[in-house]
């Protein structure tokens, strides 16, 4: 009977032991809050051991986080686009006390707060046409920008990362307008194009052409008679040579010379 009360106090004194154990892994910190009050030293992986009876430890990722939002934005002429948003953040782990006792465990709606009002004041300087173009970028560093200076009036230990607008779905009319607007845009730049092509390869027919001019200007300029009469004796010098019988008939004008002019005169 005794064994088996030293049993049951054995097994009492374990569960406690156990009760009052906490375990931080690795990217996540532990903080123990005593009578409502938080402790001084925020664990960052181990064990802490506590009293169950006055003590609680809390336990907050410090990995980041991605807070995703569906809602209307309004523009600067009034309209609203549908978006999905995503806010990544985290906590920084030596600062987890701040963000605990100012804003509670439920900080993400705090967060989701301050993003709702930010984006509002800053799309509303926004055309909704910028926010489907070139201009999201900004747009997202401006509600960044505005969320951070909020968020530290409130509380100090959160790290806003990024505003990310992942889909903006503009109204039906504008999104048609916007759409026919960049059509246009494309063909004129295609015409453009085809017009460029067009001129280029009527520089290099023109280029062309002159070149052809030039080099036969050159080549008259070259043929005088001394270098045709050479020309013609050089052809005629190569029909000789040839073994087939050949006539050869001129019109009295290529200046072929058979002999000596004296010598033609006395065969005569």
């Amino acid at each position: 009977m005794e064994t088996m009360k030293n049993i049951s106090l054995i097994a009492l004194l374990g569960m406690f032991i156990l009760s009052s154990c906490a375990v931080v892994r690795p990217g996540e910190v532990g903080i123990k809050q005593t009578l409502g009050k938080f402790a001084k030293e925020v664990k960052t992986q181990g064990t802490i051991v506590y009293n169950p009876f006055i003590s609680r430890v809390i336990k907050e990722s410090t990995k980041t986080s991605n807070i995703k939002l569906v809602l209307s934005l309004p523009s600067k002429e009034g309209l609203s686009v549908n978006s999905e948003i995503s806010i990544l953040y985290r906590l920084e782990a030596n600062k987890v006390a701040s963000v605990l006792e100012n804003l509670g465990q439920d900080y993400e709606s705090v967060i989701t707060s301050v993003f709702r009002s930010a984006a509002s004041d800053v799309c509303a300087q926004f055309f909704a046409k910028d926010m489907h173009s070139g201009m999201r970028a900004k747009i997202e560093s401006e509600i960044l920008n505005k969320m951070m200076v909020n968020i530290e009036k409130q509380a100090n230990g959160i790290e806003l990362i990024a505003v990310l607008l992942k889909r903006i779905q503009l109204p039906s009319g504008l999104a048609s307008s916007i759409e026919r607007k960049l059509q246009a845009e494309q063909d004129a730049m295609r015409m453009t194009f085809v017009l460029d092509q067009e001129t280029l390869e009527a520089q290099r027919k023109i280029i062309n052409a002159k070149g052809e001019r030039d080099a036969q200007l050159i080549i008259a300029e070259g043929l005088t008679s001394g270098i045709i009469r050479i020309k013609a004796i050089e052809a005629f010098r190569e029909l000789a040579r040839s073994a087939n019988a050949k006539v050869i008939i001129t019109d009295g004008k290529t200046p072929l010379i058979v002999g000596d002019s004296n010598e033609t005169e006395s065969n005569k």
